[in-house]
């Protein structure tokens, strides 16, 4: 048995199915002819629009590969936008850079 969601993950994944049906009514796809191009049971795309969190990753992934809107999961958590782990690592950034001495003393 997992853990309860806490709300602010229930809210969002809630607000992920409404939008994906809104996105599917939008393009006059019913919910079985969406079920059958994302090589789904009509009940998960239920599941899926009712926000049930139980449903597999990938099917979210097909229902926005037929929705055309692949490139929003793709871009989900680009890390050249990553605005706190790149500040992170500029944390970490030495303060100044020396040039390294040959080991030989031979230029």
């Amino acid at each position: 048995m997992q853990p309860p969601l806490s709300p602010p993950i229930a809210r969002a994944i809630a607000k992920l199915g409404h939008d994906l049906s809104l996105a599917r009514r939008r393009r006059h796809i019913s919910q079985a002819s969406l079920a059958e191009r994302m090589e789904a049971s009509l009940s998960t795309v239920r599941r899926m629009e009712k926000g049930d969190p139980r449903v597999p990753l990938h099917f979210l992934a097909r229902a926005l590969q037929v929705l055309g809107e692949l490139p929003a999961l793709t871009n989900l958590l680009d890390t050249a936008r990553d605005d706190v782990g790149l500040s992170l690592m500029d944390e970490q950034l030495p303060k100044r850079v020396r040039r390294k001495t040959n080991v030989t003393g031979a230029r």
